[in-house]
């Protein structure tokens, strides 16, 4: 995994200014709008084949899962719920630590086949402590969307069902993935450029 040195975000403080500009200014464009519609057209496709019939608990992992939760929702068109929870590893900085719950979801999940939605998959610690959570709470399957997959040389902790796109050890954002709890917005997926 690439590390870097601490940032004053992984101590709790602000970026400083004129930080994020700088970041989106030379990021790498490694999937550009065009390339993730087309990937949630196709994890859409996956998605409706294997749990059109199973009425399913949707669950947007917050913050970044919201835009690929708001790009799949509207291509989903069979019944299904909706709810969310907030747990993070990262608390705005560019390292994850442990996992802090904010939200959990408020619709029970005993008996219901569940799908989380998040934005990435890099060690999979998030997703595997997520899945967990769902199987304990009485979940009776539990699947993962996620918008990307990073290539790592170990296998994650846990696997997604459904992936958008893949990227290599990078550090990367938009489409719901931040810089220091910035660039979430930019419309693709970008790399920070390597220092």
């Amino acid at each position: 995994m690439t590390t870097r040195s601490p940032s004053p975000s992984d101590r709790g403080e602000a970026p400083a200014p004129g930080e994020i500009r700088r970041v989106r200014t030379e990021a790498e464009c490694l999937h550009d709008r065009a390339a993730v519609e087309t990937a949630l057209d196709r994890m859409a496709m996956e998605i409706t084949r294997q749990l059109a019939e199973a009425d399913p608990l949707v669950i947007c992992v917050l913050h970044g899962g919201m835009p690929a939760m708001g790009g799949l929702l509207s291509r989903l068109d069979f019944p299904l719920q909706v709810d969310y929870l907030h747990a993070t590893r990262y608390r705005g900085a560019t390292r994850g630590g442990e996992l802090h719950w904010r939200v959990r979801p408020e619709h029970s999940l005993a008996g219901r086949v569940v799908l989380v939605v998040d934005d990435i998959l890099d060690e999979g610690l998030t997703l595997a402590a997520l899945k967990d959570y769902c199987r304990v709470a009485g979940a009776a399957a539990v699947h993962a969307a996620v918008l990307v997959r990073k290539e790592l040389p170990n296998p994650p902790a846990a696997e997604a069902d459904f992936i958008g796109l893949t990227v290599g050890d990078r550090y990367v954002f938009g489409y719901g993935m931040d810089y220091k709890d910035y660039l979430r917005n930019a419309p693709g997926i970008f790399a920070v450029k390597e220092l």
